[in-house]
C-alpha cells in the first residue's frame, strides 16, 4: 500500500476531476490518496482530506501548470517523494504527463515488471535563509526556481550588498535581485534578461532586477560558492521563494542562498529534452 497526495489546481476544474479520478483508481488498488485540506475544499473533495504533518506521502501528483508544481515539490521535500506533474493547461516546462495519460503513467509507476519504462529526473534546489539584523531566530525555505529579495516602494531603487564566500563583491542599486537554480532560469531570472541553462546543471544564477548601474549582468556561480545578500538602507525589501513573499526585510537583514540538502526528484515516463520544451515554449522555427 502506498500513500499519494495529489495538490490539484484550485481554478480549474479538469484538476478537480482528474484528482477523483485518480483517487478513485489509487484506492481501487489498495493504495492511500489524500490532499491537504485547502485543496481539498477548493476540489470540492473533502473526503480526500489529510493533515500534511500527520501524513507521510510515497508519491505526489501535481495536477495544474508549473505553479502546481512548485507547490507540489514544497509539499514532497519532507518525505523525499517522487512528483509526476501532471499538464492542466498550457505547455510547462516542469509538467510530464497530459491528463489522458495518467492512469496509463500510474499502471506503469506501480507495476514493477515495468521500471524501465520511467525513470527520476533530479533537480537542484536551494536554501533560503533569513538572518535579522535583531539576531531573531534564523528562518529557511527551499526553492526549486528562485529567491527573489526586492522593492517594496514604487518608484524607488532598493542597494543590497552582495557577498560570495564571505567576501564582498558589490552592492547593486535596482528594483532587486534574483537568485535562481538552472531549473528556475526560464522563470523570473528570464524576464530579467538572463541566461537559460540546462536543467542538467549544477549552479546558482544571481540576475538583477532593473539596475541602475553600470554593471547589469547576471552572475553564474558554481553552487558551493555562498551568497549573502545584505539590505543597505531604510527602504524594506519583500523576500519571494519560488512566487510566494515570505518575509519583509529591513536594513542590515540577510539573505543566505546555498545548494539545499533535498533535491526535487521528477518521474519521467518518456525521453524529456529541455531544448524541444524550450523550442514549443517559444514557437522557434527549424530554420
Amino acid at each position: 500500500m502506498k500513500h499519494v497526495l495529489l495538490v490539484a489546481h484550485h481554478e480549474r476544474p479538469d484538476a478537480a476531476a482528474l484528482a477523483a479520478q485518480a483517487a478513485a483508481w489509487l484506492e481501487a488498488r489498495g493504495h492511500v490518496a489524500w490532499m491537504t485540506p485547502d485543496d481539498a475544499a477548493a476540489c470540492a473533495l473533502g473526503g480526500l482530506a489529510g493533515d500534511p504533518l500527520m501524513r507521510r506521502a510515497d508519491l505526489v501528483i501535481s495536477l495544474g501548470g508549473d505553479g502546481t508544481v512548485l507547490r507540489a515539490v514544497q509539499l514532497a521535500a519532507a518525505d523525499d517523494a517522487p512528483v509526476i506533474g501532471v499538464n492542466v493547461g498550457m505547455l510547462g516546462y516542469l509538467t510530464e504527463v497530459e491528463p489522458g495519460a495518467l492512469l496509463d503513467c500510474l499502471e506503469q509507476w506501480f507495476d514493477p515488471t515495468a521500471a524501465a519504462s520511467h525513470s527520476i529526473d533530479e533537480r537542484m534546489m536551494l536554501e533560503v535563509t533569513v538572518r535579522t539584523a535583531d539576531g531573531a531566530a534564523d528562518s529557511s525555505w527551499t526553492a526549486l526556481n528562485d529567491a527573489v529579495v526586492e522593492k517594496l516602494e514604487s518608484g524607488h531603487t532598493v542597494r543590497l550588498q552582495v557577498h560570495i564566500d564571505g567576501a564582498p563583491f558589490t552592492s547593486y542599486a535596482a528594483d532587486g535581485l534574483i537568485l535562481a537554480t538552472p531549473t528556475g532560469s526560464t522563470a523570473y531570472s528570464l524576464s530579467a534578461r538572463g541566461p537559460v541553462l540546462s536543467p542538467r546543471l549544477k549552479a546558482v544564477l544571481l540576475t538583477p532586477v532593473s539596475p541602475h548601474m553600470l554593471f547589469d549582468r547576471s552572475l553564474v556561480l558554481d553552487p558551493s560558492e555562498v551568497v549573502d545578500v545584505e539590505v543597505l538602507g531604510h527602504r524594506p525589501v519583500a523576500l519571494s521563494v519560488d512566487g510566494r513573499v515570505v518575509a519583509t526585510l529591513v536594513e542590515g537583514d540577510v539573505v543566505a542562498v546555498r545548494p539545499a540538502a533535498h533535491v526535487a526528484r521528477f518521474v519521467q515516463f518518456a525521453e524529456r529534452r529541455f531544448h524541444r520544451i524550450l523550442k514549443a515554449k517559444f514557437g522557434l522555427a527549424d530554420r
